[in-house]
């Protein structure tokens, strides 16, 4: 009944009627746009367009599916449109000249876009109803190797495999949000499930990262910053698998194994920068903000750190811009050690 009292104040213009019936779902349509989108920025921008179209269009709400999943459809159209403009955030040379020699890139990656999640606002994501026919946990779901590979799939394969493999809504639910029919979401899912295989078996047969804050991912972050802060090459190789994978988006170089990572983070190292780095987290993984010493002992901010775990190593490390620090609640600059 109180629900029903709010959606007729709702449909009567009652505006504050409207945010406590959208309110318990805000978090979830958050994140299901960070999936559809990879970019926080942009699903945030998708979640207020999603919010203003279901108040514009709530006169023509007619109960027929739940309130939860019809904003899911409106969500999830907001998202294919963004992705099917042509103007995405586009790759970037690397502006850092320090006189160093960098190797060679393994290759280029194909998602400049991709930016990263602030973990303070996945609290309580993991506690969204999930479908009987989900296939994946929602930790993992929203890692950022997943997250890469949903990127690259086409926009309506994409939102199938979130909406059903995720998400875990009925095929039925799934044709009406795209307006389409149970054999085309079903033909879709197929192929969608088939692309998002080939882009993460590279990193089939890794063991599961340590369960988050436990002593085992306290071991290994600890060991990180001691050997990143103190430019400690050894300690730092010793921590890597032998495929592990660096990546800079928007920056499309890439470098994968162990030995062109350490002559990467060598050369680095080698031209005399040193870091400061405080904790963080992002899409559940841990992270760091990376400031860079200055001769006079301050350190002003020049990225985040994105960790990818593998039992005791590391298995990958993401690094974003300085720009993406504001989100995670970390300062630009350090004061004087």
């Amino acid at each position: 009944m109180v629900a029903a009292d709010l959606m007729a104040r709702a449909r009567a213009g009652d505006g504050q009627a409207f945010r406590e019936l959208a309110e318990p779902y805000l978090r979830e349509l958050q994140v299901h746009c960070y999936r559809m989108l990879g970019s926080f920025e942009d699903a945030e921008d998708a979640l207020q367009n999603t919010l203003l179209t279901a108040w514009q269009s709530l006169g023509g709400f007619e109960g027929r599916a739940s309130l939860r999943t019809w904003l899911y459809r409106i969500a999830t159209h907001r998202c294919l449109d963004e992705r099917r403009a042509a103007a995405r955030r586009p790759a970037k040379e690397w502006g850092v000249d320090v006189g160093a020699e960098w190797p060679e890139p393994t290759r280029l990656g194909e998602v400049p876009w991709l930016r990263p999640f602030p973990g303070a606002l996945l609290e309580g994501a993991g506690e969204v109803p999930l479908g009987p026919e989900a296939r994946y946990e929602q930790t993992e779901s929203i890692s950022l190797a997943f997250v890469t590979a949903l990127q690259v799939l086409p926009p309506r394969q994409l939102a199938v495999l979130i909406l059903r493999d995720v998400l875990g809504f009925p095929a039925s639910e799934v044709a009406d949000m795209l307006d389409s029919t149970v054999a085309s979401v079903n033909s879709a899912l197929k192929r969608s499930r088939a692309g998002l295989r080939s882009r993460l078996l590279p990193t089939a047969g890794h063991e599961p990262p340590p369960a988050v804050g436990s002593p085992a991912e306290d071991a290994i972050v600890a060991k990180f910053v001691h050997a990143w802060e103190s430019a400690d090459m050894g300690a730092l190789v010793a921590l890597l698998t032998d495929d592990v994978f660096v990546s800079m988006p928007p920056i499309p170089f890439e470098y994968k194994g162990r030995d062109v990572v350490a002559r990467f983070c060598g050369a680095i190292f080698d031209a005399g920068r040193r870091f400061d780095l405080v904790p963080s987290r992002a899409n559940g993984q841990p992270a760091f903000g990376a400031y860079l010493r200055d001769t006079n002992g301050a350190s002003h901010g020049v990225g985040l750190y994105v960790l990818t775990l593998s039992g005791d190593r590391i298995c990958a490390m993401t690094r974003f811009d300085d720009n993406v620090l504001p989100a995670f609640g970390l300062p630009g600059s350090l004061p004087s050690r």
